[in-house]
């Protein structure tokens, strides 16, 4: 449960550094450049313990499903990003992946 937990930790610095790197302007800002910075720092380290666990694929699969979930939702409440029907279904389908692999396969278990 563990790995788990320190794959979503990771996920959300991940985000957090990605909301920051929208903030940055282009590394302009001085805050929210340091939010990258701290923010993919601290989500990377995350992610190295989770691998002394889960395999790569799994791991990044569930790393880049989650974390683009949670960016798509940071983009529409921060930046007032839009989306469309075929987004929001495209988001459920990843949703759908992520939960196929946490509920039917054997590959993402310790």
């Amino acid at each position: 449960m563990k790995p788990y937990l320190y794959l979503l930790i990771a996920v959300l610095f991940e985000t957090f550094g990605s909301t920051c790197l929208q903030a940055s302007n282009q590394f302009t800002r001085l805050w929210p450049t340091l939010g990258v910075i701290f923010g993919f720092g601290v989500a990377f380290w995350f992610f190295t313990l989770v691998l002394k666990s889960l395999p790569l694929g799994i791991t990044y699969a569930l790393w880049s499903g989650i974390g683009i979930v949670l960016i798509t939702a940071s983009g529409w409440l921060i930046f007032q990003q839009k989306l469309d029907a075929p987004a929001l279904f495209g988001i459920g389908l990843i949703i759908a992946g992520i939960a196929v692999i946490n509920l039917f396969s054997s590959a993402g278990h310790p």
